[in-house]
């Protein structure tokens, strides 16, 4: 069951810090007001949503995600303002609800909270949460999460925050619930954990090729079958960077994208990425980089593979400029999504 009626295309950020055209980098005031600017030609040019991550690091500038989409939903008027994601674990579950529900009424509607783990751990120590409880953190505030979407008084207790009994929550959204997500890297707890509390999943696939998730998929939809939920359409996240050329796609890749990985591969004890592996991932693998028509034919690709009823590319990472952010946006929206419908409608009359 499900009630999707398309494919949904869409944008995320985790407002890393761009350059201007010359090369200066951005403060991260600057990228806040430059990723607004990007929600808003996005919602111009007709994509269904835009996702936004938190973080707490230096390369990154938003750890506020909803508020940054307050800022968009004044200025827009259709596209969906998603958390891409919410650290659910060291947030406290009310909080969350109550700063979405607020959102949701800024925006008429529009806002949709995507609850993850944190694959990123910063948040932990900063708001003194205790590593050790990763899983018993994220368990538990799903578990209350849910109960809150009811948008009934809630009565819960737990070992992770303070009990609640026949407590009501507001603001209440006008449509009776608060639409939700759960954001898995490839954790089958987290898998399971989506499909017994009705959420919608998104695979975040940032590395490998996608069949390795068909998997993921098939256990998604076999937990909600036993736990009689509803199995909705798959959201993939993945990094894209699209220019003109193939050769100016990979080359700005290559320096930025790849440098976002680099970077992040000091704190995990990653080996740099060499240029076999990114050559690998961008002909193969997870990183969507080239022309409107090669970005085109990989998404129709995965799009084909995994079933899968909505996209998001991850754009802007490593000190991408501004300038090539909003021409990204442009052939995202004018070209490459356009060209995977038709590629798509193609093939479904084969």
């Amino acid at each position: 069951m499900t009630t999707q009626k398309k494919l949904i295309f869409g944008l995320d950020s985790f407002g890393d810090i761009p350059t201007t055209a010359e090369g200066q980098l951005f403060t991260q005031a600057a990228a806040i007001r430059q990723v607004v600017a990007e929600g808003v030609l996005a919602d111009q040019l007709g994509l269904d949503v835009i996702a936004l991550g938190e973080h707490h690091r230096p390369e990154y500038a938003i750890s506020s995600p909803e508020t940054v989409l307050a800022g968009i939903a004044t200025q827009t008027k259709n596209i969906i303002l998603a958390s891409g994601v919410t650290v659910l674990s060291s947030d406290d579950p009310v909080r969350v609800y109550e700063r979405f529900a607020t959102l949701d009424a800024l925006s008429n509607g529009r806002a949709e909270v995507v609850l993850g783990r944190g694959s990123f751990t910063e948040s932990f120590p900063l708001y003194g949460y205790n590593l050790e409880d990763y899983d018993l953190l994220f368990e538990e505030k799903v578990a209350l999460f849910a109960k809150l979407k009811t948008e009934k008084p809630v009565s819960w207790s737990g070992k992770t925050r303070a009990p609640l009994k026949e407590t009501a929550i507001y603001p209440q959204t006008e449509k009776g619930s608060l639409a939700t997500r759960i954001a898995v890297g490839g954790t089958p707890e987290s898998v399971v954990r989506a499909a017994k509390y009705g959420f919608p999943l998104t695979l975040a696939i940032i590395g490998g090729t996608p069949q390795r998730f068909v998997p993921y998929i098939k256990f998604y939809q076999k937990a909600a079958a036993k736990f009689s939920q509803p199995a909705y359409p798959i959201a993939v996240h993945s990094h894209g960077l699209i220019a003109d050329t193939d050769e100016e796609a990979f080359e700005l890749g290559w320096r930025h994208l790849r440098k976002s990985f680099v970077r992040i591969g000091r704190d995990r004890g990653w080996v740099p990425m060499s240029r076999a592996q990114f050559e690998n991932e961008v002909k193969s693998g997870s990183f969507y980089v080239g022309s409107p028509e090669t970005v085109a034919q990989r998404l129709a690709e995965m799009i084909r593979t995994l079933g899968v009823g909505r996209v998001e590319l991850a754009y802007g990472a490593g000190e991408l400029s501004a300038p090539a952010r909003m021409h990204m946006i442009e052939l995202y929206a004018k070209e490459v999504i356009p060209r995977v419908r038709k590629l798509l409608s193609e093939g479904s009359e084969k």
